[in-house]
């Protein structure tokens, strides 16, 4: 895959508001709310499905090598150890997702609820597996689910739905002024 000036200027413009969105959130007891899913959204339906699938990888890698940017306040590889980093996978494949329905079926909506339900089924399995196996604690799935998805959920369909309708009403915008490539059918 060919990467543009525009495109590596685009991809880290929203790994980094991938981490701007980590910084602002809410500390909950496993996981942390919140922005993060609303910039993963954003860059699966502006970027597309390997650009804003790039993006969130780099934002993934460069708290894996040791800058704090994710939402708790520690990094490195042992990040991968939390039960919250699996939203973290999730945001690369939410996004590719996201980019993939956008670009194929032009259904915005449709691509960023699908992202979202993708994140969580990643993210809950994942905390489910690291509390109930790695931390040795006893977690039920329903438990998981009341920890990881029912806190959550609600907001993210709504920040899902004007991340929708605010992507909706620029593509046009952004894509007449050459910003971006995506087709907007």
């Amino acid at each position: 895959m060919k990467i543009s000036t525009r495109d590596m200027i685009l991809v880290s413009f929203f790994a980094t508001l991938t981490i701007v969105g980590a910084k602002v959130s809410i500390s909950l007891l496993y996981v942390p709310i919140s922005l993060q899913l609303v910039f993963c959204c954003f860059a699966g339906i502006l970027l597309g499905a390997k650009l804003g699938m790039l993006s969130q990888l780099i934002y993934m890698i460069i708290g894996l090598i040791g800058i704090p940017v994710f939402s708790k306040p520690i990094a490195g590889p042992q990040y991968i150890l939390q039960p919250s980093f699996g939203y973290i996978i999730g945001f690369i494949v939410a996004a590719y997702v996201i980019g993939y329905i956008r670009e194929k079926y032009n259904k915005i909506v449709i691509a960023v609820l699908c992202g979202i339900m993708i994140d969580y089924i990643i993210g809950v399995s994942y905390m489910y597996l690291i509390i109930n196996l790695y931390i040795g604690k006893s977690m039920s799935l329903q438990g998981a689910l009341a920890a990881g998805f029912v806190p959550f959920i609600v907001k993210d369909i709504v920040a899902g739905i004007i991340v929708s309708a605010i992507a909706a009403a620029t593509l046009p915008a952004l894509k007449g002024a050459g910003l971006l490539k995506v087709n907007t059918k």
